[in-house]
């Protein structure tokens, strides 16, 4: 009897770095993830709306934007590159892609694993899916409050979950947790979930996360997540310190 083809990969599929709102430069980022352990890392900063009403204008932009994508993409390989290096780990750009709006029932963000060309919100999220989707990245509908939920939320974010039978062909995965927050009428439903960290700070590389069995490859990366392949929902923490424990007790049985 044989086991699984390829070893499991802890992933984090949704982070943010100085390029948006995230607290760390990509490198810092890398390191956080790289000394934890993980496998894969997605880089996720804000693309947001031209008249996006929570960023007003004449401000110092705090996303990424046409101007600067070609200097965040290759920020990200430069950092990808040494990641494999130094510590095994896949690194992949993306995107979140951000339609902020007054109305809970209109916001949206998605995630846009693998994205290496920009993609724009100023004409809806539902054309921004279609764009990201066309240009291969995997597509994860981000902290889906509920509608009762939302007002209260620190993202009023409500579209995905009061128009999701309308959406669900736009996007490949749902995050039924984001950080601790659970969104359980994800699972209720039956949509293929992840878990991430939407990592703003060092102190959210250990919450939930995504582990997937594939290549330790982009492409597999994208096919796995956009496939109907099972995900595993982990805790972070556990998974580092259960990997660490494996690896002493290699070391100890190979020194005696």
């Amino acid at each position: 009897m044989t086991g699984p083809p390829h070893a499991p990969l802890l992933c984090e599929l949704h982070a943010h770095t100085t390029w948006s709102d995230g607290a760390q430069t990509i490198g810092q980022l890398v390191d956080a993830y790289g000394q934890a352990g993980f496998d894969v890392l997605c880089v996720t900063d804000h693309v947001i709306r031209s008249d996006d009403p929570e960023h007003p204008p004449g401000g110092p932009p705090q996303h990424v934007h046409t101007r600067n994508h070609s200097s965040y993409v290759m920020a990200i390989e430069i950092e990808a590159a040494r990641a494999r290096v130094q510590y095994d780990l896949l690194v992949l750009p993306g995107l979140e892609l951000t339609y902020n709006d007054p109305d809970p029932l209109r916001a949206a963000h998605a995630v846009a694993v693998g994205l290496e060309t920009f993609a724009g919100v100023d004409d809806g999220i539902e054309r921004a899916l279609r764009d990201a989707r066309r240009q291969g990245a995997a597509l994860i509908a981000a902290h889906p409050y509920a509608p009762a939920a939302a007002a209260g939320a620190p993202r009023a974010t409500a579209r995905f979950a009061a128009d999701w039978r309308t959406l669900a062909p736009l996007v490949d995965r749902w995050e039924l947790i984001n950080r601790r927050d659970v969104f359980g009428w994800v699972a209720e439903a039956g949509l293929p979930a992840v878990a991430t960290g939407d990592a703003h700070e060092p102190e959210h590389v250990f919450t939930w996360k995504t582990m997937i069995v594939c290549r330790k490859e982009r492409a597999s990366v994208l096919a796995h997540l956009r496939s109907t392949a099972p995900t595993y929902l982990v805790d972070a923490a556990s998974v580092v310190a259960a990997r660490e424990a494996t690896a002493s007790a290699r070391l100890t049985y190979a020194a005696s």
